[in-house]
């Protein structure tokens, strides 16, 4: 256990030293691997809440029937609920159309507003939640053959404009993942092969004494992966002040807005995972540029 601790004690020791002394050498490739992580944490981030705001988009969609004037609700609802695809039903009727829509004018005298009309102009109204958003199509066809029916309508148009920016930015997030990993793995690899050679003379003694090739680097490795954790922890930082930023600016804001907004929201689980997430990734992009800084000296 003592000979553990000694070889943790100076690992962690030649470590901090190699830090030190990299100087703004460790910032370049600290600030490439935030870069990366801070672009890629959002893009994860975003892609999370277009996902949750394109279900909860789904989840408001209904499918608004009208019925022919003479066509009482109850005679359509049995043939409505029956269909697969319809979780629920909600049922207006032509005199409860009427009444709200009185009301909403401030007419106080509703009999005299009918009386002068002649008759109320409105029809009975099914309101149908479908199953999921992908259905709501199929369903409005099978529901306006349903006899009975006049017109059946229904916005697709928002959940589809979500769901293709849900794709677009799953793509975004993948091709800028992949040229910023790269580079960032470039930088880490330049920077610890800067670090090595200028503590060449060292490195020789220590061959010269016996010392292992995994011995020797192993320092520089763990510099490569403390690039990474350090770059993901200010990412994190950045993307969680400006998610409290957006969450401020919104707040207090029209109901619609308010239903944006918590579709904005992460779960808490999501938020746990978001800086492990970070973390780890910033550890494997250091750990790999650190790996091919020291492949050739080790070679050699």
């Amino acid at each position: 256990m003592f000979k553990f601790l000694t070889k943790l004690d100076y690992l962690l020791k030649e470590t901090f030293l190699g830090l030190l002394r990299g100087g703004w050498m460790n910032w370049a490739a600290i600030s490439t691997v935030t870069v990366l992580l801070f672009l890629f944490g959002l893009s994860l981030q975003t892609s999370w809440q277009v996902e949750k705001l394109l279900n909860q988009f789904g989840s408001q969609l209904e499918v608004s029937v009208y019925l022919d004037p003479d066509t009482p609700a109850r005679s359509v609802e049995p043939f409505v609920i029956q269909m697969p695809d319809v979780v629920g039903i909600q049922t207006i009727t032509k005199e409860q159309a009427w009444t709200r829509l009185v009301k909403e004018l401030g007419v106080s005298d509703i009999d005299g507003v009918t009386q002068q009309l002649g008759d109320n102009p409105l029809v009975d109204e099914i309101k149908v939640k479908a199953r999921n958003p992908q259905v709501v199509p199929n369903l409005a066809t099978q529901l306006v053959k349903l006899r009975g029916v006049e017109t059946v309508q229904y916005v697709d148009e928002a959940v589809k404009r979500i769901a293709q920016l849900h794709r677009g930015l799953n793509w975004m997030t993948l091709t800028i993942t992949m040229i910023l990993t790269v580079t960032a793995i470039a930088v880490t690899t330049t920077t610890i092969r800067l670090i090595v050679m200028a503590r060449r003379r060292e490195i020789e003694i220590m061959q010269l004494v016996g010392a292992t090739s995994a011995w020797i680097y192993l320092p520089f490795i763990l510099q490569g992966i403390t690039f990474g954790l350090v770059g993901g922890a200010i990412a994190w930082s950045c993307i969680s002040i400006m998610q409290q930023f957006i969450s401020r600016l919104l707040a207090n804001q029209p109901e619609f807005i308010q239903f944006i907004t918590n579709g904005l929201q992460l779960t808490p689980v999501q938020i746990l995972t978001l800086p492990l997430i970070l973390l780890s990734f910033g550890a494997v992009v250091g750990l790999m540029g650190s790996l091919f800084a020291v492949r050739r000296f080790a070679k050699s």
